[in-house]
C-alpha cells in the first residue's frame, strides 16, 4: 500500500465550530454525525425507543484480525486495508443502529434484517478478498475465516468474558432483554454510570497484573531507563493508526495523543520516522508513544468536533492531555534484556476488548495516593486533589525475529507467571507508560452520570474503559538503546 503517499494533516490548533449535527460521509452512505439524539427526541413513542435502545446496545463482529495468522509480507498492506474497510463498515452498522430505534421498536425484526444480515453480506466479501489475497502472495489463508462473517446486536451489559464469540450472530434481532442502555443521559453513547466506581469501594491489591513485572530478586535486571517526551504541547492529533491501519485515513475511528517522534500519521513510512523531529528531551529517541485521548463530556466543541474520528463518530468533548506523562524502560525477573529492533511495533491492550473479551485487555486505572487499588473495567472517581491515573506495562519478550505480525500481536508476548518468556522468546526492556489527569470528579446520582470522562473508542466501543490501550514503535539510534539496556542490565535508574 502507499505507506509513502503524504496527505494534508488536520489543523493542529483548536478550532471552534458550530452544530454537532453536520454530515458524515461513510461507506454506508451518508449518516447524521448527532447519531444519538433519536434517542432522546421528544415523541409519542420515546418509551418504546428508549426501550429497544436497551434491547441492542451495539453491534458485536467477530475480530478477523486477531485471528489471521498467515500472511506473507508483501499481502499485509492490502490485508490491513481490507481490515480497516471491516471496521468502518461496523461503524457505519453502528449508525445505522443508533439512528433507528423508532424502526426497531416497531419491528422485532429490523435489526436482522435490515442492519446485521447485509453487515453480514459485506464482512463475507471482505474475507473472501482477504483469503484470495493471502492465496496471491503464496500464504495459506484459514478457511474458516467464513465463520466469522456473521455479527449480533447485544445489550451494553452483556460483555464477552476471555475472548471468543458464542452463537452464529442470528440471535441479534432486537429481542435480547436486559441491558443499560447505551447512553448518559446526554445523548452520547456511554459512559453510563456503571462505567464508573468510587475508587475507596476498590480492594487493595485484587488486580492480577500479568504484565507489571518489575525486575526483583537475584537473577534480574533491575536498573530502568527514563524519556522525557512531554504530554502532546505540539497538539499532535489524529484518528490513524499507523501500526493497524497503515495507509489508510481515520484507521482508528479515534482520535489520539501522539508523543516522541512528529511524523505520525497513516502514510508515514520507517524512513519518514527515522528523519523526523521528536518532542523527547533526549534527541536519539525518535520513538512514536501514542494512545486515544481522553475527553470532558462537558459539551466543549473541539476541533473534531464534526470530523470522523472526533464528533462524527461520536467522540466528544473537551480533550485533557496528561498533566504529566511517564514513560520508562524496566528489566526482567529472571536475566539480562536484549536490545529492541528499530522499528518494532508494539500494540498492548486492545480498543475493541468490549465487544472482542478481555483475553487481550490490559488497561490499569486508578488515582494518585490509591496506586493500590487498580481497575481494568471502570473508570475511578476519584477524591479532591486526587488525579485519575491510566498505566499500562507492555509486552516484554519479543521472538527475536519480526518487527510486526499478521495480527500486530504474536511477534511479542508477556512475560510467563515466574518472569520468563516463553520458549522462543527473548526479553527486551518493558516499556511502562503512566499518565496523570487533573479531571473534575463527575457526579453519578439516580443512574445518571453527569460531565463524565471517557476515552476515545471506536463508536460501537461505547466508551468502555476496559477498551483503552496503547501504541509503540522504536525509533530509538542503536546507542541510546544500547544505552537504555545497560542501564537496565547494570541495575541503574537513567535518564
Amino acid at each position: 500500500m502507499g505507506r509513502n503517499t503524504r496527505k494534508r494533516r488536520m489543523p493542529l490548533a483548536t478550532k471552534i465550530v458550530a452544530g454537532a449535527a453536520a454530515l458524515a460521509v461513510g461507506g454506508g452512505g451518508l449518516v447524521w454525525a448527532n447519531f444519538y439524539a433519536s434517542a432522546h427526541e421528544d415523541h409519542s413513542g420515546h418509551n418504546r425507543t428508549r426501550s429497544a435502545a436497551a434491547q441492542v446496545a451495539t453491534i458485536d463482529c467477530p475480530d478477523v484480525g486477531q485471528k489471521i495468522r498467515d500472511v506473507p509480507d508483501r499481502a499485509r498492506g492490502e490485508v490491513d486495508g481490507e481490515l480497516a474497510t471491516m471496521d468502518s463498515q461496523i461503524t457505519n452498522a453502528y449508525q445505522r443502529l443508533a439512528t433507528t430505534r423508532r424502526a426497531q421498536a416497531g419491528d422485532a425484526q429490523f435489526v436482522r434484517n435490515t442492519i446485521l444480515g447485509p453487515l453480514k453480506d459485506r464482512r463475507k466479501a471482505i474475507i473472501d478478498r482477504i483469503q484470495l489475497e493471502i492465496n496471491r502472495a503464496g500464504g495459506k489463508a484459514d478457511d474458516n475465516l467464513d465463520e466469522l462473517a456473521a455479527c449480533q446486536g447485544r445489550p451494553a451489559d452483556q460483555m464477552q468474558n476471555g475472548g471468543g464469540q458464542d452463537g452464529d450472530g442470528q440471535n441479534g434481532d432486537g429481542q435480547n432483554q436486559g441491558g443499560n442502555g447505551d447512553d448518559n443521559g446526554n445523548g452520547v453513547a456511554g459512559p453510563v454510570a456503571d462505567d464508573f466506581v468510587d475508587i475507596n469501594d476498590v480492594q487493595p491489591n485484587t488486580r492480577d497484573s500479568r504484565n507489571g513485572l518489575a525486575a526483583d530478586g537475584d537473577g534480574g535486571s533491575t536498573g530502568s531507563f527514563t524519556t522525557d517526551c512531554g504530554v502532546n504541547e505540539n497538539n499532535l492529533f489524529n484518528s490513524d493508526n499507523l501500526i493497524a491501519a497503515p495507509g489508510v485515513d481515520n484507521g482508528a475511528h479515534h482520535t489520539h495523543d501522539y508523543v516522541g517522534n512528529q511524523d505520525n500519521d497513516a502514510f508515514s513510512s520507517d524512513e519518514d520516522l527515522a528523519n523526523a523531529d521528536t518532542s523527547c528531551q533526549n534527541q536519539g529517541d525518535k520513538s512514536t508513544y501514542y494512545w486515544p485521548v481522553l475527553r470532558l463530556q462537558d459539551g466543549t466543541q473541539e476541533f473534531d468536533a464534526n470530523d470522523q474520528g472526533g464528533g462524527a463518530e461520536g467522540n466528544i468533548g473537551k480533550i485533557l492531555k496528561p498533566a504529566e506523562a511517564q514513560i520508562r524502560f524496566v528489566g526482567s525477573r529472571q536475566g539480562d534484556v536484549v536490545a529492541m529492533p528499530k522499528f518494532l511495533r508494539i500494540i498492548t491492550g486492545d480498543a475493541k476488548s468490549f465487544t472482542n473479551g478481555d483475553a487481550n485487555a490490559n488497561t490499569s486505572w486508578s488515582c494518585s495516593g490509591f496506586e493500590d487499588r487498580q481497575v481494568t473495567d471502570k473508570y475511578p472517581l476519584c477524591p479532591d486533589g486526587s488525579q485519575v491515573l491510566r498505566t499500562v506495562n507492555f509486552q516484554s519478550c519479543w521472538d527475536g525475529e519480526n518487527i510486526d505480525s499478521a495480527n500486530h500481536r504474536d511477534h511479542m508476548a508477556f512475560v510467563q507467571e515466574d518472569g520468563s518468556c516463553p520458549n522462543g522468546f527473548q526479553a527486551v526492556p518493558q516499556l511502562q507508560i503512566r499518565l496523570a489527569y487533573d479531571i473534575p470528579t463527575p457526579t453519578v446520582e439516580n443512574g445518571q452520570v453527569q460531565n463524565p470522562y471517557a476515552v476515545d473508542s471506536f463508536p460501537e466501543q461505547l466508551h468502555k474503559p476496559i477498551t483503552d490501550h496503547n501504541d509503540f514503535i522504536n525509533v530509538m539510534d542503536e546507542d541510546l538503546m544500547n544505552e537504555v539496556v545497560d542501564c537496565v542490565n547494570r541495575g541503574e535508574d537513567c535518564q
